[in-house]
Formats: C-alpha cells, sequence, structure tokens
C-alpha cells in the first residue's frame, strides 16, 4: 500500500573498528526481522563505530562493505542504509575521506550522503570532508530525507521548502531520517531535537542510535526514537539492543498538514 512504510530500525552495540563481526553481527539481527519490512536504518559508521582513523578503516564505493549491503539488501529484499568510513582516491592518487550515508536498493543501485556538519567538538573535520547536497530518497508515494547525526542540530538543513502562491503544499519531504553515533551525555538534546524536527517540518522522523561504551570510553544509551508529525513519541528505547519495525501511515500525515496548514504563513528561504 503506498499509503503505508514500514521502516525497522536497528540499535545495537559496535564493535570497536571491527568491521567483520559487526557486519556479521547486522547481518544477523537483518535476517531476524519478522515479517515484511521496507527500509532497514543502522546506525552511523556501522561497521566500525565513530573513528577518527579514516586512513586505517576507509573504503572505496567498490569495498567489501558496500558489497555487503548490495548482497544483503538483495537477498532479504530490503532497502538498507545507514553510513559508512568512504575514500574517494583523486587522479593524482590523493585520498578523501567521507562520513557517506549510503541508500541501497535490492536491486544493486543506491544513492549517497556525505554528511554535511562533521563534529568539530570531535576533530571530525580534521579527517572527514562535508557535503554539500542533500539526498531524498522516493519509496512508493513517500520522500525520505536522509542525514547523519550532528546535522540534527542545524535546522535550516532539514527545513521544509515553503509553498509558492496558490501551491497545495505536500512538502519536499515526508519522512526524516537521522543515523548516529549520539553520546548519552547529550541525549536530551538528541531527544528533544528529533521531535522539534518533527514538529516544524509537519513529517514524520526517525532517529536510529547506538547503544553501548565506544573505543574512546563514550557511551551511548541509543534513545532511537519514531516521533509523528505532530511531535508525538511513537518509539522510544534506551540502553538495550533493538530491533523494531514500526509502519507510518501517510493518511495521519496528510491530515495533519491539511488541518494545520502552518506552512502558509512560513518564511521564504533558499538552501544553496
Amino acid at each position: 500500500m503506498k499509503d503505508a512504510l514500514t521502516i525497522t530500525l536497528v540499535q545495537t552495540q559496535l564493535v570497536w573498528e571491527d568491521k567483520a563481526v559487526n557486519l556479521q553481527l547486522l547481518e544477523e539481527k537483518i535476517k531476524s526481522i519478522p515479517g515484511k519490512t521496507e527500509i532497514v536504518v543502522l546506525p552511523e559508521m556501522f561497521s566500525t563505530g565513530f573513528s577518527m582513523k579514516p586512513e586505517l578503516l576507509a573504503e572505496t564505493m567498490e569495498g567489501p562493505s558496500i558489497e555487503w549491503m548490495k548482497r544483503v539488501s538483495a537477498e532479504q529484499r530490503k532497502i538498507i542504509t545507514g553510513s559508512l568510513i568512504i575514500k574517494e582516491v583523486g587522479n593524482n592518487g590523493d585520498e578523501t575521506y567521507f562520513n557517506r550515508l549510503v541508500w541501497m536498493l535490492p536491486n544493486g543501485q543506491f544513492g549517497v550522503y556525505n554528511k554535511r556538519h562533521l563534529f568539530a567538538y570531535a576533530h571530525e573535520h580534521d579527517h572527514y570532508t562535508a557535503g554539500e547536497k542533500r539526498l531524498i530518497a522516493s519509496v512508493k508515494d513517500w520522500k525520505i530525507n536522509l542525514q547523519v547525526c550532528y546535522d540534527l542540530r542545524f535546522p535550516v538543513w532539514a527545513r521544509q521548502v515553503p509553498p509558492t502562491a496558490g501551491e497545495n503544499w505536500r512538502g519536499l519531504y515526508d519522512v526524516l531520517i537521522y543515523v548516529a553515533n549520539w553520546p548519552e551525555r547529550r541525549s536530551n538534546a538528541w531527544k528533544t531535537l528529533l521531535q522539534a524536527r518533527a514538529i516544524e517540518n509537519q513529517c514524520y522522523v526517525v532517529g536510529v542510535n547506538r547503544v553501548g561504551t565506544d573505543g574512546n570510553d563514550i557511551y551511548h544509551s541509543g534513545d532511537s526514537m519514531v516521533v509523528d508529525p505532530l511531535g508525538e513519541v511513537l518509539y522510544h528505547k534506551k540502553d538495550e539492543e533493538d530491533v523494531f519495525t514500526i509502519t507510518l501511515d501517510k493518511n495521519h500525515l496528510n491530515e495533519v498538514r491539511n488541518r494545520f496548514p502552518f506552512w502558509e504563513d512560513a518564511d521564504e528561504f533558499k538552501i544553496f
């Protein structure tokens, strides 16, 4: 049904900088998903944890982690998304590193989004290159805006486009997904901003975060969430690993937008 979209959130621990083990554990979790789902959302840097060692861990888009995504997506007939440490090699041999979200389709086609806002507090900007373009994917009659962790703190980057005069506004997108390695010590900001992004953009928001302690002794409480366009929390899980599937309702989304046409009063702006 085009009015329904089923998404599975994988809140999981990650083994620090061990790609083979993480991919094996994630494959087992994906294969264990009961019933049908259309999209599986993994955390940020799901194969390594939030590492600042791209010189040691980065792969190209032809590397084993991308091949893993292609194989598992095809075998399970599910879209898989999450971010990885990816390198691009220039003609002169220079390597550029990205915290890159990959949107992998079962037919092997994919889209990519390079994290726009790099977390300077952890020196991410010293190791990775920032992205310049948003990625909005399509599934049936749904549009999905895909972003990464620290992007959550910058509302303009997620902001919907106001309607033009006389336009029947449907929104640039319907679902906003954040994949993250967001520390527990700032979990209140994570939870609050996920709800804020849903309310101000009149969309569903899905936030998938890891759990457990990473190689820098930083604890992550998960707090993965699904929020409806009114800001109501439909799902929230703290501290524990969890694989949760939820079906989003397009009719509810349209009802909220039609009942509360706040975007008719919005300021005009452009994102370059």
